[in-house]
Parts: C-alpha cells; structure tokens; sequence
C-alpha cells in the first residue's frame, strides 16, 4: 500500500500520556498499515507514564519513540479522524476543521488508579483493552 493511501487519524486526550499514547500504538498495529495514529494533548504532561509503556509491552507492541505532544503540532494537518478519549479532551481541544470526522470515546484515566501499584496496573490494563477493543470493532466490525 502506498504511504499516502493510509488513513490518518489523530487521538486526542489532555496530558498524552497515558491513553492517547495507547491508543495511538494500538491503532497503528491494529490498522496494519491502512492506518497511520498520532496522539496529542491539549496540556501535554511531557511524559509517557511508565504503566501505560508497560501495557503496551505486555502485549510486544513498539514503544519506542512515544513522547508526549501538544496539539499545536497537528492544527494544520488534515487527518480523516480525530477521537477524543477524554471528555476534557473534547471540551478544550480546539476544532479540528481539516478532519473528515470526529469522535468520542470516553475511557477511564488510568493515571488515576488508586492502590497497590499491581492493583493500579489492573486498570492500565484493563483500560488498554477497552480502547484495544474499541479500535478494533471501529477498524474491522462488531464481533471482531
């Protein structure tokens, strides 16, 4: 597939370091190619929580490179799709007028886990196979 018949999309989240990162990595191994992620956050925390790395190496997906990165650096870039996965996300993210269509897909933050940090890697987890699902169903259908 040419690089340019990708799909593009953008996750957007507030810090962009914990589910937008996810997803992000998640939807460029789920979408095989088809896809090209890229994540941002409207406050960008300026790391990528070392939990939301380890679930993703849990399943040996690439984690290299991930940075956490402010939405400036995507205002202009048309993308197919934007999803937001938190809802301050969607209310202080600015319009995205170059995007074909836009979404919500609220998900838990996992940074904010409360307990043990084994009890706390319970919801990096289980957070990383919502949005894992989600992109999946979006991706390839229901029952996928």
């Amino acid at each position: 597939m040419n690089p340019t018949d990708r799909q593009s999309v953008l996750i957007l989240c507030t810090g962009n370091s914990c589910r937008s990162q996810m997803a992000e990595v998640l939807w460029n191994q789920i979408g095989k190619g088809n896809w090209q992620a890229s994540s941002a956050g409207s406050r960008p925390s300026g790391y990528v929580h070392p939990s939301a790395i380890k679930a993703l190496e849990e399943l040996d997906l690439p984690v290299d490179g991930l940075t956490s990165k402010s939405t400036d650096l995507f205002k202009e870039q048309p993308f197919d799709l934007v999803v937001t996965v938190c809802d301050h996300a969607r209310d202080a993210c600015p319009v995205w007028p170059h995007a074909k269509e836009t979404l919500h897909w609220p998900f838990l933050d996992p940074a904010d886990a409360t307990g043990t940090p084994d009890e706390q890697m319970i919801v990096f987890r289980e957070v990383r196979d919502q949005i894992m699902n989600k992109i999946q169903t979006f991706i390839n259908g229901p029952g996928t």
